[in-house]
């Protein structure tokens, strides 16, 4: 059975790219996970496995974050998994980094794409804290995943942009209406990743890569690594009192 004292984080999206770094990153600190994936069960088993490896404990539960209607049912799959993997009622902290990028001109963007950014990047983050809410212990911590995009105009991101600061802005609220139980609510802006984001744009296109790193006052584009550790670090009790907050890790992006 888990100590009394072991911290635990949700993490959704954490089968792979940034959320795979920080269920790692928080293990490395003997944080208990509870990570979500959308289809990639497979990739979910082996980060559980690996932080397994680290005498952590953790748990993968299946989860669309696009669809606000299961996340009642998956709150009560939630508080089982707590129970019988950590043998706690409650948790601690909450990553809500599943998501994803759409590349494309503001004139060819469609409403279909408008709307599944929204529904996965804001009103997945903002209704899955809601319905969480009554699981997390008093003086937690809820992260929320921006976007360097959202102060920076890079062409092909206007409607993903937008939406991340819709994020930023909501976070604000959480921050300041959960206060009272000592939740804090922060959001975390990662500026070029070597991911799959954005069809792998960063990653994959070689050109690309060298445009972004051209930008950054440290000369390289980020590496999942990089967003998981800071991810660590802000929910780490050393940040306790901030709050309110957009943390940009970016290497310097266009500053």
């Amino acid at each position: 059975m888990t100590e009394p004292d072991t911290k635990i984080a949700i993490i959704t999206g954490a089968s792979r790219g940034l959320g795979r770094s920080m269920a790692l990153h928080l293990a490395a600190q003997g944080i208990g996970i509870v990570g979500t994936y959308h289809s990639r069960e497979d990739e979910a088993r082996e980060v559980a496995r690996l932080i397994g490896e680290r005498g952590v404990k953790a748990t993968m539960l299946q989860l669309d974050v696009a669809h606000s209607e299961t996340f009642a049912a998956f709150a009560d799959r939630v508080a089982s998994a707590l129970q019988e993997t950590f043998g706690r009622s409650d948790f601690d902290y909450l990553v809500n980094n599943a998501g994803f990028g759409v590349y494309a001109p503001f004139t060819e963007t469609t409403e279909e794409q408008f709307d599944s950014l929204v529904d996965s990047q804001f009103k997945g983050s903002f209704f899955l804290s809601q319905r969480l809410l009554p699981l997390m212990a008093d003086g937690g911590a809820i992260l929320n995943l921006s976007s360097g995009l959202t102060q920076s105009a890079y062409p092909g991101f206007s409607a993903y942009a937008a939406v991340k600061s819709a994020v930023d802005t909501l976070s604000r609220y959480m921050a300041r209406e959960l206060g009272s139980r000592r939740i804090r609510v922060n959001t975390i802006a990662p500026g070029a990743i070597e991911t799959d984001f954005g069809g792998g744009l960063v990653r994959d296109n070689a050109d690309a890569n060298r445009e972004f790193a051209a930008m950054i006052a440290l000369g390289r584009v980020g590496l999942p690594d990089d967003i998981g550790a800071a991810t660590a670090e802000i929910l780490s009790d050393g940040l306790g009192w901030m709050t309110g907050q957009r943390v940009e890790v970016s290497g310097g992006q266009n500053l």
